[in-house]
């Protein structure tokens, strides 16, 4: 019986670690520097010796190690290869194959949204339901789609891309992805931004956001307070957000919807909103559909690759 498991989330700026038992209870966490120069070579050996520092530290047997999860920013193939991730500057980097030759230890790898989003379905916002879709609403829109407990990565890896759903023809400028009008035009933190500063401009309507920098916070700080304009700011960002959800549920049906990302923090204000225009757009059987906010935060990613290999 393997008694321990590790799980990895890969960023840009760092990687976080965690030593976890089958269980689910994690029995220790770390950090570590990504080390991205030289196209990311140092990367997967400096985990690689963090993890095997970790086991010798807490004289745990490799017999008993279950397997090592890993999260990366990135499409992930069936092998556990990253096909690219720019963030890390990798182009095609079989993780899974490396890992496993430096540590001798089964390794499973998906992409980070995806992986967050079993990590929230096993412990956190979604946990006691098996069909989920997290949506994580930072500087972008990320998506993660758990079906009857497993990843749907789609033929490409794009699967939870819900970040790239068209929903504006009248953009103005184009998404990151290339292409314009994406929900992460309009309902990431820099989407609601956008909004703002866009209602700012074509309206002489009196408002706090009148009164210093603009962001999702004070936006949201504002909504709460009663302003009028932000509002209407927030009726725009539900609107794009529970549309899009609803189409999203047409294909999926999932049980609940877990929202995370830094402008989750605003709390529920910010599932009024949402589920206001996702009930008048759903079909009528999944009106019903939960809404909660994801409470893993940043370990999201560490108990999803951790649950990789433990299911």
């Amino acid at each position: 019986m393997k008694k321990y498991c590790f799980g990895i989330d890969i960023g840009g700026t760092t990687v976080k670690c965690g030593l976890f038992d089958v269980q689910g209870n994690v029995l220790d966490k770390w950090e570590i520097k990504t080390r991205s120069e030289g196209n990311g070579e140092n990367i997967i050996p400096d985990v690689a010796a963090a993890i095997e520092t970790k086991i010798s530290e807490k004289g745990i047997e490799k017999a008993d190690i279950a397997g090592i999860g890993v999260g990366v920013p990135g499409p992930v193939n069936e092998e556990g290869a990253v096909v690219t991730a720019v963030n890390l500057h990798w182009g095609y980097v079989d993780l899974a194959g490396e890992m496993e030759k430096l540590t001798g230890i089964t390794t499973k790898v998906g992409n980070d949204a995806n992986v967050a989003a079993l990590g929230e379905m096993w412990k956190g916002g979604g946990e006691g339901h098996k069909n989920v879709v997290m949506v994580t609403l930072g500087t972008g829109v990320g998506g993660g789609i758990i079906i009857g407990g497993k990843i749907l990565t789609g033929s490409h890896g794009a699967g939870g891309e819900i970040g790239h759903i068209h929903v504006e023809d009248k953009m103005d400028k184009p998404c990151g992805c290339g292409n314009k009008g994406c929900l992460e035009q309009v309902a990431s933190a820099t989407g609601v931004v956008y909004l703002a500063n866009k209602k700012l401009a074509e309206s002489s309507m009196s408002s706090v956001l009148r009164e210093g920098e603009v962001s999702a916070k004070t936006v949201f700080d504002a909504v709460k307070a009663g302003d009028t304009l932000a509002c209407e700011v927030a009726e725009e960002f539900g609107k794009y957000l529970g549309t899009a959800l609803a189409s999203v549920t047409g294909v999926v049906d999932p049980e609940i919807f877990v929202i995370g990302g830094g402008v989750s923090k605003a709390g529920t204000v910010i599932l009024d909103y949402v589920k206001k225009y996702y009930v008048n757009y759903v079909l009528d059987a999944c009106k019903g559909t939960e809404f909660a906010l994801a409470t893993l935060g940043n370990d999201a990613g560490i108990y999803g690759a951790a649950r990789m290999v433990i299911e």
